[in-house]
C-alpha cells in the first residue's frame, strides 16, 4: 500500500502497554517521508497497570504528534482527527552503519539519474526496504528500472553484504532495536505491575486445559441459548408469526391484486416465490432477528477480550491439523462471514496455512446468519440434534484438515497471541458494533435473497425446477432420504447459505421435514459448497484453479456425509 496508494498521511494505532514493539513499528514509519500521527491506544489499560508515558516527550524524540487514546471510550478521538489534518513529514534522525549509509544514498543517486518516477515515500525509506530484502519491494523496483540498473542494485547489495558476518536486514534491524531500547528508557516513567485481581484469574481460568474447556462449553450454551432458542424461537414466533404472516403479508397481497392488473407481477410480489412473501419476508421476519442476537453475542466476545483465549485454548486441537492456534482467528471471524474471513486468512505467516484455513472455512464453518438459522432449527427439536449435528462438522473438518495437513508440504508456524485482560463489554460498544453489522448483512443480503427468489420464480415459471428436482431427486431423496423440494433450497444455497438454510427452515415450521431429515439436511448445508461471494473471494486469494478445486471437493463431500449420517442414524433407530 506504502508503494502503491497516493497516501496524505500515516495513522498509527499503538498499544500503549507494549510501547517497544510499537516504536519498532512506528521507526520504520517515519523514515517514510510522510505526515505521520500515532494514536497511543489503551491508554486505560495502561493506567490500570500503573503504567506512565510521557508522551510529548515521545512526540518531541519522533517529530510527530502522539494522541494518548482510549478507543473504546472515545478518548482522544478528536485530537487524533485535528492531528491528523495538519500533520506534516517529520524530521527523524536515526542513522544507521557508516557502509549502509553510503549504499543508501548510491542508491539514491542511482535511482535519480535512472530517473525513476517519485514513489509515494522517501528514496532513503525505498532503499531501505530493498537492502533489507523486502520482495514487495523488489518487485516494485524490477517492474519500473532497466534490466541494467537493476542488475547493478542487486551487484551493489551483493557487495555490502560481504562488509557485515549478519544478513544486511539484521544489521539494520538491529539499529532500530537499539534505538526504541534508549527511546522507551527515556519516555517510560513507570512500567507497572501489571494485571492483578479477579479478571486475572477468570483470564487464567479460561486457557486453563481442564476449566478452559468448561467455560467454552458454558459459553457456548449460552450462544446456544440467546441465539437458538431465545433468537430464533421467541422472536422469529413474533415477527415471521404474528407480524408479518398475519397482519404484513396479508395487506401486501391485498393491495398488489387490487393495483396490479397483470396476475403474473402479482404472482412475482406476492406468489409462493414472490419478491416479497419469500425474500423480504426471509430476510427480514426469520433472518433479522436470529443474526441480530448472534451479532449481539459475537461482540460480548469480542468487547469482553474472550476471543484471544479462544485462539490459545483451541492451539491443541489446531496442531493436530497441522496449524497454529492463530488460525482459530480467521476461523472465528468466519462465523461473522465466510467472506471476509477468507481474507483475514493473510495475517497466517505461510502459503501452507492460508491454504489449509481457507479449506476448513468453505468446507465447516458457518457464517453468521447460516449457523443462526441452523441452531434455531436444532434448537426446536433437542440439545441431542445440536450435538449430532456440531459433532459430525467438527469431525468433517478435523479428518479433511488432518489429511489435507499431512498432503500439503510445509511446517507449522508457532503460536503467539497477546493476551488482553478480561473486561466487562461496554453495552454501547458492543450496540453500535451489532447496528453496524446489521446495516451491512441487510446490504448485502437483501438484493441476494430477491435475486434468489427471482431466480426461483423463473426457474418455476418456466418448468426447470421441476425438471431440476426430479434430476437431483435420486440424490437428495434417494441418498440423503429428503423431499425432493429441498433441492430448491440447495440451489439457492449457492447464492447464500443462509438463503438455504432459511427455506429447510420454512419446510420445518411447515411440517414437511421429521426431526431426522432436519438433522441431515443441516449437516449437509453446513459442509456444502460456500457462497457465490466467498467462492469469488477464495479465487481473488487463491487463485481459479484452487477455487475450483475446492468446490469439486467440498460437493461430492457434502452429499457424501449427509447421505452416511442418513443411513447411519436409521440404521441405529434415532428418530431424534
Amino acid at each position: 500500500m506504502l508503494l502503491h496508494e497516493p497516501l496524505r498521511a500515516i495513522l498509527q494505532v499503538g498499544d500503549a502497554k507494549n510501547l517497544r514493539r510499537t516504536l519498532l513499528l512506528t521507526v520504520q514509519l517515519v523514515e517514510m517521508g510522510l505526515p505521520v500521527v500515532m494514536a497511543l491506544n489503551m491508554m486505560d489499560e495502561a493506567e490500570a497497570r500503573g503504567m506512565v508515558v510521557d508522551e510529548r516527550l515521545l512526540a518531541q524524540y519522533l517529530d510527530i504528534p502522539v494522541v494518548p487514546t482510549t478507543a473504546t471510550r472515545g478518548r482522544g478521538i478528536q485530537e487524533l482527527t485535528q492531528a491528523l489534518q495538519v500533520g506534516r513529514a517529520p524530521r527523524f534522525p536515526l542513522q544507521y552503519d557508516a557502509n549502509i549509509e553510503a549504499a543508501v544514498a548510491q542508491f539514491c543517486a542511482l535511482l535519480s539519474e535512472s530517473r525513476l518516477p517519485q514513489p509515494p515515500i522517501a528514496w532513503r525509506a525505498l532503499a531501505l526496504l530493498w537492502l533489507s530484502g523486502d520482495p514487495v519491494t523488489e518487485r516494485w523496483l524490477q517492474e519500473r528500472l532497466p534490466g541494467e540498473t537493476f542488475r547493478e542494485i542487486i551487484e551493489r547489495r551483493e557487495v555490502l553484504q560481504i562488509s557485515f558476518h549478519e544478513p544486511i536486514s539484521a544489521v539494520i534491524q538491529q539499529a532500530r532495536l537499539n534505538y526504541v531500547e534508549q527511546l522507551a528508557s527515556g519516555v517510560i516513567l513507570a512500567s507497572g505491575q501489571g494485571w492483578r485481581g479477579l479478571s486475572t484469574k477468570i483470564g487464567r481460568l479460561t486457557t486453563h486445559p481442564v476449566w478452559g474447556v468448561v467455560i467454552l462449553a458454558a459459553v457456548l450454551y449460552a450462544l446456544y441459548w440467546f441465539v437458538g432458542i431465545f433468537g430464533a424461537g421467541t422472536l422469529v414466533g413474533l415477527l415471521e408469526e404474528t407480524l408479518f404472516v398475519e397482519h404484513i403479508n396479508p395487506w401486501i397481497t391485498g393491495w398488489a391484486a387490487r393495483l396490479i392488473p397483470v396476475p403474473i407481477l402479482v404472482d412475482l410480489l406476492v406468489g409462493e416465490y414472490g419478491l416479497w412473501t419469500m425474500g423480504m419476508t426471509y430476510a427480514l421476519a426469520l433472518i433479522l432477528p436470529i443474526v441480530s442476537t448472534f451479532f449481539l453475542a459475537f461482540g460480548v466476545m469480542e468487547d469482553s477480550g474472550y476471543l484471544p483465549r479462544l485462539a490459545a485454548l483451541s492451539n491443541r486441537l489446531f496442531q493436530f491439523l497441522g496449524l497454529n492456534g492463530k488460525a482459530v482467528l480467521p476461523m472465528v471471524l468466519g462465523l461473522g462471514c465466510v467472506t471476509m474471513a477468507t481474507l483475514t486468512t493473510r495475517v497466517l505467516e505461510s502459503k501452507r496455512e492460508r491454504l489449509l484455513v481457507t479449506l476448513l472455512l468453505a468446507l465447516a464453518i458457518p457464517c453468521s446468519a447460516q449457523l443462526g438459522v441452523v441452531v434455531g432449527m436444532l434448537a426446536g427439536i433437542s440439545l441431542a440434534a445440536t450435538l449430532i449435528w456440531s459433532g459430525v462438522v467438527l469431525l468433517v473438518m478435523l479428518a479433511i484438515g488432518w489429511l489435507a495437513a499431512r498432503l500439503t508440504p510445509g511446517e507449522r508456524t508457532r503460536l503467539l497471541v497477546e493476551m488482553p485482560p478480561l473486561r466487562w463489554p461496554m453495552f454501547s460498544n458492543v450496540l453500535i458494533k451489532t447496528l453496524a453489522r446489521l446495516e451491512w448483512y441487510l446490504k448485502e443480503v437483501i438484493p441476494l435473497f430477491l435475486l434468489g427468489t427471482a431466480l426461483l420464480f423463473a426457474l418455476d415459471k418456466t418448468g426447470l425446477l421441476d425438471s431440476i428436482i426430479r434430476f437431483t431427486q435420486p440424490f437428495v431423496a434417494g441418498w440423503l432420504g429428503l423431499p425432493p423440494e429441498t433441492s430448491a433450497a440447495f440451489l439457492v444455497g449457492f447464492l447464500r447459505r443462509d438463503f438455504g438454510a432459511t427455506g429447510l427452515f420454512v419446510m420445518e415450521s411447515q411440517g414437511l421435514l421429521s426431526p431426522l431429515q432436519v438433522v441431515v439436511a443441516m449437516v449437509t448445508i453446513t459442509l456444502f459448497v460456500p457462497c457465490l461471494a466467498s467462492v469469488m473471494m477464495i479465487a481473488k486469494e487463491r487463485g481459479w484453479r484452487t477455487a475450483g478445486g475446492m468446490i469439486l471437493f467440498i460437493f461430492p463431500l457434502a452429499f457424501l456425509v449427509g447421505g452416511l449420517l442418513n443411513r447411519a442414524l436409521l440404521a441405529l433407530g434415532w428418530g431424534l
